[in-house]
């Protein structure tokens, strides 16, 4: 292997940086790894690599020359970049820059994993380009004060125009990412800046209020992401960790992201402002999904609504990539990253636009389990919609039946229990445990044993005929798969919060004693039940700790039977469906030598349930921790969330979270610590946070926010 490292003198924040290689995480921040670089660690990467045989190498190999470089905003600011370069690149030879643009610190965070992903694309005849938003990481200025803004994305024209402006570069450049580098992968197609031609976007979406990870559903949802987010705004730059004033003020001042957040509680202006119509993106869209992750629905509107030439790879994996997911088929798709690129990018006529536009994962029934596993099911090349769809519906009946034809009218009744859901899951993906103990908390109706295979693809569509006696309340609706022997595996969901039955951005009370139509889709998803096993369809109105619950003690209403009754509607489509194309075989992963990980990534972590039965009180305590070990020091991490809800008293619920980053360096410990507490009444969230920093267990700096946040029908 050829491997070249340019720029390692250490410097200042601001300054060139040196290549630096990390193990870390692709997820949207589930976890922060900190690395102290030295030199004597980089001539070990190159001795060890350079005893590499050549068999363990992808078939094309150019070689991989590693730099560190700056590149200068309009205002002074400037980014730090790692260019991962074909090592042989010839004088006069210009190729495409594949550009990955995060917050998520790529000299400690995620230098590991962007090595295996950047020098695959250099041997295959790219400049893989990883550069930290302004703020984080390496990167000089004040992190900007939310996720996706304005300032974010200006900066990423001003990187896009630097990487088609030098010399090696043939004017044409892709964006790539996971989480949040297919968000704004997404986010930059629709600005339209000259020199991006297209985009990868891997489990993202452009739904920032209904999907992402603040308001699920228009609902209120708090996890480790903003904990550990909200940490790493303070955090200074490896591997020197500055500790000057400028820095502090900057990182350990800046305004925690959470709070805003928890301040704009509808959809609006401000959860649309990153987001430009899917009508503008002009530039080919190759789009990555799993049916175990929460950003899988952003799939289908894109397929619908871009003008410019969309595929999508659409398979049963969790936040993670096709390759890396825990849950299998796992797939290579860096191989196909490259074919895309190449047709976009370098103009080879490699049949890439004539390939299925949708290539998608039919999941077979199987056993609930949230353990890493290969889940049953083919691939199968599809339109979109796909062909032969159908729509099959099924009507909520009396006595808890799911049937084919309208019953009779009835009415069942639910009494609210706020700390039902904790099976349901943390967000709309992974794998669930056996649903029983959140269905014995719904109203559950069950087909018959189907004399026939039943196979879904697209969206499962709900219509309830609802009441509620309180003038807020939200309703989940979970569609599940009942085996022969009784164990039920989750199937797909969604919630709606009745105050937006109308509108996210206008939500209004109910009226109680009032009915309402409640139309929803649930998330996107495919499944096929086998002969003898039942549909079940299970509706509730908490999703706790996953979603926050309403305030009021209540009872809701579903009225049943006639023709316009609850109901729910499958697009069924055949079982077996034309065959995708077959997938080149998994490669090797780099990662750079000498690092261990003894321990796993913070999420998904471990969870305990506690009931107190007797004052109808329940706790949710979430944990994960992450280590590593490296010839010249150690990071651990943690994480810990805790959540309280009250069955009598639902408007006093709570969350409080903890995350900790411990730096073990030569010379130093530097400690850094968060702890967010969130609690409700009837009418108000009380926030507080703060931000610590611990040089050798002495208080460097900290800093504490609060505030009294009106609650808005949440």
């Amino acid at each position: 292997m050829t491997f070249f490292l340019d720029q390692l003198k250490l410097g200042s924040l601001d300054a060139p940086r040196r290549d630096q290689h990390v193990v870390g995480p692709q997820r949207q921040c589930f976890v922060s790894l900190q690395i102290l670089f030295a030199a004597s660690f980089v001539a070990l990467v190159a001795a060890i690599l350079a005893q590499q045989p050549a068999s363990a190498l992808a078939p094309a190999n150019r070689g991989v020359r590693v730099m560190s470089t700056s590149i200068a905003m309009p205002d002074g600011v400037l980014l730090a970049a790692t260019l991962y370069m074909p090592a042989d690149l010839r004088p006069r030879e210009r190729v495409p820059a594949l550009l990955e643009y995060l917050p998520y610190r790529k000299d400690d965070d995620t230098a590991s994993g962007d090595y295996g992903k950047h020098a695959y694309f250099a041997r295959h005849g790219y400049v893989g380009v990883r550069v930290d938003i302004r703020g984080f990481g390496a990167s000089g200025g004040t992190p900007p004060t939310r996720e996706y803004s304005a300032q974010e994305q200006e900066d990423g024209e001003h990187v896009i125009a630097w990487l088609a402006r030098q010399p090696w570069s043939n004017g044409n450049v892709g964006m790539f990412g996971i989480s949040w580098g297919g968000f704004n992968a997404i986010q930059m197609a629709m600005r339209h800046p000259p020199a991006l031609k297209a985009i990868l976007a891997i489990e993202a979406t452009e739904a920032l209020f209904k999907e992402d990870v603040h308001y699920m559903d228009g609902v209120m949802h708090v996890d480790e992401f903003e904990v550990s987010m909200d940490l790493d705004q303070g955090r200074s730059g490896a591997p020197d960790f500055p500790l000057d004033e400028d820095t502090l003020a900057r990182r350990m001042d800046s305004t925690p992201w959470s709070l805003d957040y928890f301040r704009h509680q509808r959809d609006g202006a401000f959860w649309r402002a990153p987001i430009h119509p899917f009508e503008d993106i002009r530039i080919p869209c190759f789009l990555i999904g799993g049916f175990q992750d929460g950003y899988r629905d952003s799939i289908p509107r894109m397929l619908e609504r871009v003008p410019a030439p969309v595929h999508a790879l659409l398979g049963p994996w969790n936040h993670d990539y096709p390759n890396t997911s825990i849950y299998g088929p796992r797939v290579e798709w860096r191989d196909q990253a490259i074919r895309w690129f190449d047709h976009w990018l370098k103009g080879i006529d490699n049949g890439a636009e004539r390939e299925p536009r949708l290539v998608v994962y039919q999941q077979r029934s199987h056993p609930p389990g949230a353990a890493a596993q290969d889940i049953p099911g083919e691939w199968r090349a599809e339109s979109w919609p796909p062909a032969n769809l159908s729509a099959l519906t099924w009507f909520l009946a009396p006595n808890h039946q799911l049937t084919a034809a309208p019953a009779a009218v009835a009415t069942d009744h639910l009494r609210y229990v706020p700390s039902a859901g904790t099976e349901a899951g943390f967000w709309w993906g992974e794998l669930l445990t056996d649903q029983r103990p959140v269905d014995a908390y719904s109203l559950t109706y069950d087909s018959a044993p189907l004399e026939t295979e039943v196979s879904m693809l697209g969206f499962a569509h709900v219509r309830l005929l609802a009441t509620a006696d309180a003038p807020l309340a939200n309703w989940f609706v979970r569609l599940e798969d009942v085996a022969d022997d009784g164990r039920v595996t989750a199937v797909t969901g969604a919630g709606l919060a009745g105050a937006q039955r109308r509108s996210m951005e206008h939500p209004e009370p109910l009226t109680p004693g009032t009915e309402y139509v409640l139309d929803l889709d649930l998330h996107l998803s495919s499944w096929v039940w086998p002969r003898g096993h039942r549909i079940r369809v299970a509706i509730s109105n908490a999703q706790w700790p996953m979603l926050w619950p309403t305030p009021y003690p209540m009872t809701t209403a579903l009225r049943l039977g006639g023709a316009e009754g609850s109901a729910i509607t499958l697009p069924v489509v055949p079982a077996h469906g034309r065959a995708a194309p077959a997938f080149g075989p998994l490669e090797a992963v780099e990662v750079p030598p000498g690092i261990t990980t003894p321990g796993d990534y913070a999420w998904p972590g471990s969870w305990k349930l506690e009931r107190d039965e007797a004052n109808e009180r329940s706790t949710v305590t979430w944990h994960g921790t992450s280590a590593v070990r490296f010839p010249w020091g150690a990071f651990e991490h943690s994480e810990r969330l805790v959540y309280h809800v009250d069955d009598a008293n639902p408007a006093v619920s709570a969350v409080e979270g903890d995350a900790e980053s411990i730096e073990m360096l030569s010379h130093d410990v530097l400690t850094y610590r968060g702890h967010l507490a969130v609690t409700s009444d009837a009418t108000t969230f009380h926030y507080a946070y703060t931000r610590e920093l611990l040089r050798n267990g002495a208080v460097v700096r900290t800093r504490t926010w609060q505030e009294v946040i009106p609650r808005d029908l949440q």
